[in-house]
């Protein structure tokens, strides 16, 4: 009896596939989705046995690709759609086959809006208030995405997708930008599979710092390369790979170039399409927009003009320098667009070709806030001007005119040119508190989705309603734990129930702006706001808790120009307190309306690496470091010493540690065997202190000293150059960078990447140092207290 038992367990062992639990549809609202419990096997001859079914999370049947397309810097009118002067046929066309949305906001500046868009959060709630380069120690504005907001690419690839990102991406807190780290919020662990962009809120086109995921990526010394090009080259193959591997495994794509934002930067053949077709200036451009638009039915009849901000001159009181000038910067940002449109259609182009566009959604935001009015009354030639404080002279930039979006300039435009682009509103860029500011040119298309056709929507929507509208969508919901961490419920609503119903009451009836202390509140149709500070302006107008409000009804005052404060004051008040509530609600507070001085990390308590320290010791090779994780030189004394080695029978040449570019920065070198240091302040003018003698084969110590005037920031010194503790040159560099170098190019030992401080050393692997660099330290000293007199 017990040898029969024993029998018929092991027959049973024999003969009976390996169980499984019974397969149950996943719960996705736990992410990720862990695998099913599998029980020991105890089948003993695998011919007998059947395995139990593979584990694989995919995304619903029938979710669609995603594309969000993220244009950089465009206001309302920047498309032909929304009545732009600017050829957008990419943007027109999907229009004319989807939907076009009147009323869809921003938040007025570039990391907070691209933050709210890929999470469906607040901007404050991402900790975004404000770009990452201005973040503080106070939560809301820290520039640190927190665990419990999880944006929706990870939302998707838990859920099956393959996800990618390329161009700009502005969302790594600036002292985690590093090959240090950590790299949690860098684009390849915040969802993406993929990345290839450029991590910080600019580049320059044609010598881009760009990344391949976390690894940096060496730009063909190529006259003709441009970053855009590459950019859509990478997402096209990418598509490719996609559907000739998985073909079906939908996709997300978020494309977002560094295009319309500054430096303007567009080959010579784009440009020459658009000359002298902005001749008559930016106020009749206005008008003839305005007229456009309601033609079309993008904005009401009778709708009016807002009146152009006082600082922005009539263009018939210009000078004919001046209107040479400034046309030619608005022919260079018009060729910048149309360009940056037509590679978005190449990217749909290799869509359309995998016979999958029909059930691709694609997001158009043409805009992460309005155009930008940061260049100023006059434009610029290098747009670090703009974060130095020095203002550009018009005789001293028609000296370049000619050479405008080439390699050889970094340029922004004339403002009034950005307040055409935000018509019929009054302002641009930065001002939350203005329509200008904040809306933008939208548009969704989804033939699979949408019965309706080149229709109009009015309804009022946030970029934190992007993120909802793609899970449903998908069919996917909201996920209440990621990674092991509880989730913020998303701010945003979705849009989808607009899409084939134009009546259909709105959903988002409250939204909140705020942005260095301009500052507004929507609700049911009425907009109360205060003006703060204009994007020029160096100050705010006056104190968080005297700031002047004013009170619109959008729905009968579509251009925001009938100020009803007076006559609806306890409406205002009640508007106010609302402010105050959703302020608090979503960290919005305390209000920060500083501006540059947040750019520096030690004032409003932002971690850097280099805090506290005074020196730095670095090694060949060592490359590719921005100003946000290198010691900061500027606004004191400091010494650099190089020690290197030049070997027998060769004259060394080539940089020993560089900062900077072309449009600022400084250069320890070596040219044809002698050594020299130069300052490059913003590309407009160059001191050099060089050696007489070449160095001698063998060992050498190079060394730099700067003794700061002091007394303020920017102000000159005392340059001395020494090899061997030997004085051979002085001199002095009258003035200095106060804030900024550059927005992208690096602190590099042993070559210069990107764009050359020193002309005649050159970039690239033509300014590598044949010699040997042992280790170079640099050093800085506190600016000197002034005695007092």
């Amino acid at each position: 009896m017990k040898k029969g038992t024993v029998f018929n367990v092991f027959t049973l062992a024999l003969g009976t596939a390996c169980a499984a639990t019974a397969q149950t549809a996943p719960d996705r609202t736990i992410l990720p989705i862990p695998e099913p419990k599998i029980p020991p096997c105890t089948v003993l001859d695998v011919r007998n046995a059947t395995p139990p079914p593979r584990f694989e999370v995919k995304a619903p049947d029938g979710a669609p690709n995603v594309i969000i397309v993220l244009i950089d810097d465009l206001g309302f009118a920047g498309t032909g759609t929304y009545g732009g002067p600017i050829s957008t046929p990419t943007f027109d066309r999907l229009a004319a086959q989807g939907l076009i949305y009147n009323n869809f906001h921003t938040t007025a500046v570039s990391s907070p809006t691209r933050a709210a868009l890929k999470s469906g959060r607040n901007h404050h709630v991402n900790n975004m208030g404000a770009i990452i380069e201005t973040g503080t120690a106070f939560p809301g504005n820290t520039g640190q995405i927190p665990q419990n907001v999880t944006p929706l690419t990870e939302m998707l690839r838990l859920n099956g997708y393959s996800t990618a990102a390329f161009g700009k991406w502005h969302e790594t807190a600036a002292w985690e930008a590093s090959v240090s780290g950590p790299f949690d919020r860098w684009p390849t662990r915040q969802g993406f599979d993929k990345f290839y962009g450029f991590l910080g809120g600019e580049t320059d086109h044609w010598a881009p710092s760009i990344y391949d995921g976390v690894s940096p990526v060496k730009i063909p010394e190529d006259p003709s390369y441009h970053f855009l090009t590459d950019m859509t080259d990478q997402s096209v193959a990418w598509v490719r790979y996609q559907k000739a591997l998985t073909p079906d495994k939908p996709f997300f794509i978020y494309y977002a170039p560094g295009a319309v934002h500054a430096p303007h930067h567009v080959p010579q053949v784009w440009i020459d399409r658009w000359k002298g077709k902005f001749d008559q200036g930016w106020d009749r451009l206005r008008e003839e927009i305005l007229a456009r638009q309601i033609k079309a039915g993008i904005v009401p009849q009778g709708t009016q003009l807002a009146p152009k901000p006082a600082a922005i001159p009539d263009w018939n009181s210009l000078s004919a320098d001046e209107k040479r000038l400034f046309t030619r910067q608005f022919e260079v940002f018009a060729a910048f667009l149309e360009m940056t449109d037509h590679e978005v259609g190449r990217l749909l182009k290799a869509v359309e070709e995998t016979g999958q566009l029909d059930n691709t959604l694609v997001v158009l935001v043409y805009g992460d806030n309005g155009t930008s009015a940061e260049g100023g009354r006059n434009g610029m030639f290098s747009e670090m001007t703009y974060f130095n404080s020095v203002q550009e002279k018009v005789e001293d930039m028609l000296k370049h005119v000619d050479k405008w979006g080439s390699h050889e300039t970094y340029p922004h435009m004339a403002a009034g040119w950005a307040v055409a682009l935000d018509t019929p509103y009054q302002w641009t860029k930065q001002v939350a508190s203005d329509h200008g500011g904040t809306k933008v040119g939208t548009a969704i298309y989804w033939p699979k989705g949408i019965k309706s056709k080149g229709e109009l929507r009015t309804q009022f929507h946030h970029v934190i309603d992007v993120a909802p509208t793609i899970l449903e969508a998908a069919g996917l919901p909201e996920p209440k734990v990621v990674n092991g961490v509880e989730q913020r419920p998303m701010d945003g609503v979705s849009m989808m129930y607009s899409f084939d119903d134009a009546k259909a009451k709105d959903r988002r009836t409250t939204q909140y702006f705020e942005m260095f202390g301009n500052r507004a509140i929507y609700h049911d149709g009425w907009f109360a706001r205060t003006i703060h500070r204009a994007p020029w302006e160096q100050k705010p107008r006056s104190s968080v808790a005297d700031s002047a409000w004013e009170l619109y009804d959008t729905r009968t005052d579509f251009s925001l120009i009938n100020d009803l404060s007076a006559r609806h004051p306890k409406k205002l008040a009640e508007l106010k307190a609302l402010f105050l509530v959703e302020a608090e609600r979503n960290n919005a507070l305390p209000i920060d309306d500083r501006v540059f001085e947040r750019v520096n990390a030690e004032l409003v308590g932002r971690p850097d690496l280099m805090a506290g320290r005074t020196s730095i010791t670095l090694g060949e090779g060592m490359t590719g470091m921005t100003e946000n994780v290198m010691l900061n030189i500027k606004n004191k004394s400091k010494t650099i010493t190089a020690e290197v080695e030049i070997p027998e029978g060769k004259v060394a040449n080539g940089t020993l540690i560089v900062q900077g570019g072309r449009f600022g920065g400084w250069s320890l070198y070596v040219k044809d065997g002698v050594p020299a240091y130069d300052y490059n302040f913003l590309g407009l003018e160059s001191t050099t202190v060089a050696g007489k003698a070449k160095l001698q084969p063998g060992k050498a110590t190079i060394r730099f000293e700067f003794a700061y005037d002091g007394g303020g920031l920017g102000k000159g010194g005392m340059a001395t150059l020494y090899v061997n503790d030997q004085k051979v040159e002085e001199g002095r560099i009258e003035r200095t960078q106060p804030m900024i170098f550059s927005a992208d190019e690096t602190a590099d030992v042993g070559i210069d990447l990107a764009t050359p401080v020193v002309a005649s050393i050159g970039s690239g692997s033509r300014s590598r140092f044949t010699g040997k660099i042992h280790k170079v330290t640099v050093e800085v000293k506190p600016e000197p207290k002034q005695t007092a007199k």
